[in-house]
């Protein structure tokens, strides 16, 4: 593959869509199929061929548009966005095109849910077709790719990435340019990248999303990663719940082979990687680099200590680079725009965009990307619409299991890694659960703590034996059977559990105990000396869950 043999391709491809006068896109991401949007392809595919429009007008299967709520989504000529479609408007979104849109099924886009987005891991989400790697390439797709091998040394891949100040989106926002150069550092004629879409935070779904809608950015992402350090083998790391990206995933690899894109001396170069996917069982803990890579060599995924980190010493002892699904999505538009532009948006020290999962008691659920920075305000009452119900907002949960829950007071903090950090929270991978006042706080952090505790490794005592003892102790908290020295205990084991477990898994699994005691402390208090529930969940039945 050439530069000019990519720009034939994007050529023909442009050609070819520009002969349809009109082009229907209908969502054909997983949020949507659940709703059954390959219904309503169907009968629009139908519906033109009952109408002989076939030569003017185009169905293509598009990926997330972000709005899960109002599914299935269709969108016209990427102009007219409709919502709650059902098979049988396919004849009334047909006879509209070019007319007046179907009025009763218009979804607002000039609403802040989508006006206040900024869109860069998303930008094809919605637009291209994911199983067509032509599609891609006629969105600039692979132009980074080559320029990078045809134009840039592996160094001034790094240094474009450094200079755009990206941070590890999965959860710990290490610096990605300061961990590639580390890799590329390491003395090793073998040495591996990996792509960790081991998503398993509770109503988290942005990975999956991503690699649904448009996995060939994930896979550019990643050989342009490759490249930069020197790694010649790579694994996807997928957890088996999802299907789907799979499919496409694995379908996008093909594709990627047969134009020379991936294999050996990949556009006339030496540069040389091969990619293999390998399915997660559902372990949290595998989330952890170092279980993540025990899984992939075919052992049980437990997390070992730290150093020597994977950087030096991961798969099969070999250096190995490992980002997860967003962080890898981020890196093509940074080389094709440069790591200055990058750099202008967000914050001093969080810089560029974060995807999020909207999810809980909120009206509008679905994926969002926005601007590092941003308020929690405006993500949830403007982009998110609020709570639904006329119920009152109560906290917002961020950084899944992990993470802490944060009441009204931090509504108007900006979101970055910082300022979460210091109100006792993360920013995680960017699952984000919004909880009203129905939602009893004690009540929430058991339910996370119960999450925590199945899914230890058990490797270590403290996280084993001391995610079990904060569940007996919150779960006697609920069903009004704790004493005041409970809560003492309580507060020490958060403390021993967070200082001294092996993994992230356990030094961030009281989180939300902590977060919850720090603002909501008088909850636990009504349910340990007078025996109420503010809530009203909890008591004989020892909670909501």
């Amino acid at each position: 593959m050439t530069p000019e043999e990519l720009q034939e391709i994007s050529d023909s491809e442009k050609e070819a869509q520009s002969k349809y006068s009109h082009t229907v896109n209908v969502c054909v991401a997983a949020g949507c199929l659940s709703c059954q949007s390959q219904n309503v392809k169907d009968a629009l595919e139908k519906e033109i061929k009952t109408q002989g429009l076939e030569q003017s007008c185009c169905v293509k299967g598009a990926g997330c548009m972000g709005l899960c709520s109002e599914g299935p989504l269709v969108s016209a000529d990427n102009k007219i966005l409709y919502k709650k479609v059902a098979p049988q408007d396919a004849p009334a979104i047909v006879q509209s095109l070019g007319q007046a849109p179907v009025s009763r099924l218009v979804c607002a886009t000039d609403v802040p849910f989508f006006q206040k987005q900024k869109k860069i891991v998303l930008e094809n989400s919605g637009v291209i077709d994911a199983e067509r790697v032509e599609d891609y390439v006629a969105a600039s797709g692979y132009a980074a790719l080559i320029q990078a091998l045809t134009e840039m040394t592996p160094g001034e891949v790094i240094e474009q990435v450094t200079r755009s100040g990206l941070r590890g989106r999965g959860g710990a926002g290490y610096p990605t340019g300061l961990k590639w150069s580390t890799v590329a550092k390491a003395a090793s004629a073998r040495k591996f990248a990996i792509c960790n879409a081991d998503e398993g935070d509770p109503g988290a779904f942005m990975d999956r999303s991503v690699l649904e809608s448009d996995p060939h950015r994930v896979l550019e992402g990643m050989l342009l990663a490759a490249y930069a350090v020197g790694a010649s083998e790579g694994y996807f790391y997928v957890r088996a719940e999802y299907p789907l990206a799979i499919k496409r995933l694995r379908l996008a690899i093909k594709q990627a082979e047969r134009l020379g894109l991936l294999g050996s001396n990949i556009c006339g170069t030496r540069f040389n990687f091969r990619v293999d996917v390998r399915l997660g069982a559902g372990a949290f803990v595998c989330g952890e680099e170092t279980a993540l890579i025990a899984s992939i060599e075919g052992k049980r995924g437990m997390p070992r200590p730290r150093p020597p980190f994977p950087a030096q010493a991961g798969m099969y002892g070999e250096p190995t680079l490992i980002n997860n699904v967003e962080t890898y999505a981020n890196v093509p538009s940074i080389i094709r725009n440069g790591g200055d532009w990058y750099a202008k948006i967000g914050t001093e020290k969080s810089k560029g965009t974060k995807v999020f999962a909207l999810a809980g008691r909120i009206q509008n659920t679905g994926l969002v990307e926005v601007p590092m920075g941003i308020t929690l305000r405006e993500i949830v009452f403007e982009i998110g619409g609020g709570i639904p119900e006329g119920k009152q907002f109560k906290a917002v949960q961020t950084g899944g299991p992990s993470g802490g829950c944060l009441p009204s007071q931090f509504l108007d903090m900006p979101v970055d890694y910082e300022s979460l950090a210091r109100a006792g929270s993360i920013m995680g991978s960017g699952g984000m659960i919004v909880i009203d006042e129905t939602a009893c706080m004690v009540d929430v952090a058991k339910y996370f703590m119960d999450f925590c505790m199945s899914e230890s490794c058990g490797k270590c005592i403290p996280c084993r034996a001391g995610t079990y003892q904060l569940y007996e102790l919150l779960n006697r908290i609920t069903h009004y059977q704790a004493s005041p020295q409970d809560m003492d205990v309580l507060a020490e084991l958060c403390d021993l559990l967070k200082n001294t477990s092996l993994c992230g898994l356990g030094q961030s699994a009281a989180n939300p105990v902590l977060s919850t005691l720090r603002y909501f402390g008088d909850e636990y208090k009504a349910h340990v000396s007078s025996q109420t529930c503010q809530a009203g969940v909890c008591g004989n039945s020892g909670g909501a869950r």
